[in-house]
């Protein structure tokens, strides 16, 4: 029976030509935890992060569309890293933690009916039989811009939040674990995000399709 740590899923699609390239081009020939150290820090800067990406159509969460996207948020990059870590050999699954974000915008707040972020979503990959985590949501530009050192992640430890910003105050703290699948849970996943952010979702669906159609926003 193969991996399925390894195997292309519905939305972890490894075997994809796009993500097959993007590892082959990023990974590099060094022993595996050089190449997931590579992959994680390929990810996280090749997709700008943005909070208003944040959406539940399946076409939004599937790897190979997460590399093509101009913006992405958590769930999609940490899908996208375990495809390119699948298709670098590397076995890999999707977590999910509940976490209160201190540094998030003031105006995507007023938009949550709860100040924790739900299903935070991050990528478990194994490395000389340990399963390891790593994050790679916030860009390097982005971390800049808000004064946040990017996240690294080394191969040896889990790498999931920046506890701090530059200027001390408390940035991320994770409160609940949820789980690492083999594909992104896309029916439990897409309940909750209905159940706990209804508002959320619709204003920026709305907004989408209002930039799509070439309508300024209100």
């Amino acid at each position: 029976m193969s991996d399925p740590s390894l195997a292309p899923t519905r939305f972890i699609d490894s075997d994809h030509p796009d993500i097959v390239a993007f590892a082959r081009e990023h990974a590099g020939a060094g022993d595996i935890r050089t190449r997931a150290v590579a992959l994680a820090r390929a990810v996280r800067d090749a997709v700008p992060y943005s909070v208003y990406a944040f959406g539940i159509e399946p076409e939004m969460l599937t790897a190979s569309h997460v590399l093509r996207a101009e913006k992405s948020f958590c769930v999609p990059k940490a899908v996208l890293l375990a495809a390119v870590a699948r298709a670098a050999g590397i076995p890999s699954r999707v977590g999910f933690a509940d976490v209160r974000n201190h540094l998030a915008p003031a105006r995507f707040e007023q938009l949550m009916d709860t100040p924790d972020f739900r299903w935070h979503a991050y990528t478990a990959l194994q490395i000389d039989g340990r399963w390891l985590k790593a994050t790679p949501a916030f860009d390097a530009a982005l971390c800049a811009r808000n004064g946040v050192a990017p996240l690294e992640f080394d191969g040896t430890q889990d790498s999931i939040f920046q506890p701090y910003d530059a200027q001390g105050r408390r940035a991320m703290e994770y409160l609940q674990f949820h789980g690492e699948f083999d594909d992104l849970p896309y029916a439990r996943f897409s309940a909750e995000m209905r159940r706990i952010y209804p508002r959320l979702l619709a204003t920026l669906a709305a907004e989408r399709q209002a930039r799509a159609a070439g309508t300024p926003r209100t």
